[in-house]
């Protein structure tokens, strides 16, 4: 009789535990690290910001440094140390790539970041309130919308300049549209939860409701969406860069190189390559990152 029940006692405490380790966001992980393209997403992600931390020690070159004893474009040569090459100008490629990374990222995660402060704030703040309060800011949100993209963020750096610093809030402020309605969405089917209403009742304060059960419970859709975000805010940094309106020299960015090197792709091959490889690999590493969250916070595939 006693072994039968420690055996009973001892499978209870199992089951028990497996339960416990069945929460949303503990089994969401481990779906996604079995996700083997995520995965690989992530440690060549984390291979590419390392790199680009790692930039100034990784070359005896610095990233506006020229070598005026090699040509100009040089092809990749191992007894200079210019493992990539050098640009029109004899600067060292590999280095300025990685610096190039290093602003991509930085505009990347910053912007986002951004966007995802108002997007966040504002979107929980009009589904929650409802009625004349939400439709006079959805309404806002929909005459933004119908403003050309690329026309608004040109415009925002035109009037405040070409500083990198604004380049994250120009796009941070045209990147919290789609951020703003995903959250709306999610708020009004979660105000209508019975926590909701019992906060209600106990006189919890609406801007607190909001800060504490409103936006914690929006935050699957809000990462999935902030996976997919980063690399659209790098693309649209590069492809503002190759117009000549984003980051200026002697700094340098993945679009100002592959601008550069669309210039001369024909004669120097390597000055278009080798930036425009890290910047897909990166945008595919994100979209990978992105797709295994999703899938991950699925509650379908539970």
């Amino acid at each position: 009789m006693n072994r039968n029940l420690r055996r009973e006692i001892v499978e209870k405490i199992d089951d028990s535990a497996q339960v416990k380790g069945r929460s949303l966001w503990q089994d969401a992980r481990r779906r996604l690290f079995r996700n083997k393209a995520a995965v690989t997403s992530i440690v060549i992600l984390s291979i590419i910001t390392l790199l680009a931390i790692l930039a100034p020690w990784l070359s005896p070159w610095a990233y506006d440094e020229p070598n005026w004893e090699y040509d100009f474009p040089g092809s990749p040569n191992a007894q200079y140390h210019h493992w990539f090459g050098t640009d029109a100008n004899g600067r060292d490629l590999f280095v300025r790539t990685l610096y190039g990374a290093r602003v991509s990222l930085m505009v990347g995660m910053l912007a986002t970041a951004v966007s995802l402060i108002i997007g966040v704030t504002y979107g929980a703040t009009a589904g929650y309130i409802g009625g004349r309060v939400d439709n006079v800011m959805m309404r806002i949100v929909d005459i933004l919308y119908s403003l050309p993209f690329m026309f608004f963020v040109i415009l925002l750096m035109v009037l405040f300049g070409r500083n990198i610093f604004l380049i994250f809030i120009a796009l941070g402020a045209v990147e919290w549209l789609t951020m703003a309605r995903i959250v709306r969405g999610q708020t009004l089917s979660i105000k209508k939860k019975e926590y909701i209403e019992a906060a209600e009742a106990v006189g919890v304060k609406h801007s607190v409701i909001i800060r504490r059960h409103i936006i914690p419970n929006t935050l699957g859709p809000v990462i999935v969406y902030m996976t997919l975000t980063i690399p659209e805010v790098i693309l649209t940094e590069s492809f503002l860069s190759f117009l000549g309106l984003g980051v200026q020299e002697p700094l340098t960015s993945w679009g100002v190189l592959i601008s550069e090197g669309a210039q001369q792709m024909e004669s120097a091959s390597w000055l278009l390559i080798f930036p425009a490889v890290f910047l897909a690999l990166t945008l595919f590493c994100f979209n990978f990152i992105g797709d295994g969250i999703r899938d991950a916070l699925d509650p379908k595939d539970r």
